[in-house]
This record gives structure tokens, C-alpha cells and sequence, in this order.
């Protein structure tokens, strides 16, 4: 059972992770504006442009590496239990960055409409199920 949840997860951070490299070489994908994709990804008040290009290829490795480590975390035989501490750590990230996008303080910090409902719709949603995807992985590895 942990494979199908692993594949899913690798699916959504592999997206992820290609679209954050994707603007770390000046791409705008899938907007064809900087200042409006800015306001959709990033959302704080006033942004004109992406944050720096190595901020978004750091990011997207981190994120490749994630998807990586969910199929790692759905072999039971593999990593030991530095894997499961790195699979728990993942799950808590996650799912703090998806608990904080439903808070006021958040709202405030990132107020841009765009990202406003895309972090409500997909953003948050997203990483509270991926936080749980890790958190659920991990457990599958521990029984």
C-alpha cells in the first residue's frame, strides 16, 4: 500500500519541483508574466518579480529530493532509521506550511488575491496531504 501513496507524492513534488527549476531559468510557466506569476506563486503585498532565481532552483531540488525520498520511505528494507527521521521531519514541514496557509497571520503576510485562492485551493491542501502522505509512509515502515 505505501508504493501507490509514494508514486502520488513523487508525482505532485516531481510538478512542483520542475516548475520552481523551470522559473529558476527565467521561464514564466505556465503565466506569461513575471509580475502576475509573482503574485500567484509568492503573493506577498506589492511583489513586481520572481524572488531570485537560485531561491527558486534551491527549491526545486529540495523538492525533487522530497519525491525521491517518498519512494525511498515506501521501501521497508531501506535507510534505516535515518530515513524515518528524515520521512517524519518532511511530514512535519509539510504539514506546518499547510496549517500556516489557512491562518490570519499568513493571510496578512501574503495578501495578492492570486495567491490568496490558489493557496486556499491547491497550495495548502497540497502540502497538508503530502505532509500526511510522509507521515503515513513513515508509519507504514514502523509496523
Amino acid at each position: 500500500m505505501s508504493m501507490p501513496i509514494a508514486a502520488f507524492m513523487f508525482v505532485a513534488l516531481l510538478a512542483a519541483s520542475i516548475a520552481h527549476l523551470l522559473w529558476s531559468i527565467g521561464r514564466t510557466w505556465p503565466i506569461r508574466n513575471e509580475k502576475l506569476l509573482a503574485q500567484t506563486v509568492v503573493g506577498t503585498a506589492g511583489i513586481e518579480h520572481m524572488p531570485p532565481r537560485i531561491a527558486s532552483f534551491g527549491v526545486g531540488l529540495a523538492l525533487g529530493m522530497a519525491g525521491v525520498l517518498a519512494l525511498a520511505l515506501a521501501d521497508h528494507d531501506s535507510g534505516g532509521i535515518p530515513l524515518d527521521v528524515v520521512g517524519v521531519l518532511l511530514a512535519l514541514v509539510f504539514l506546518a506550511r499547510g496549517i500556516i496557509g489557512y491562518t490570519p497571520g499568513w493571510a496578512a503576510r501574503t495578501p495578492e488575491p492570486n495567491f490568496r485562492l490558489n493557496d486556499r485551493r491547491v497550495y495548502s491542501p497540497l502540502c497538508l496531504l503530502l505532509g500526511a502522505g510522509f507521515a503515513a509512509l513513515v508509519i507504514m515502515r514502523l509496523l
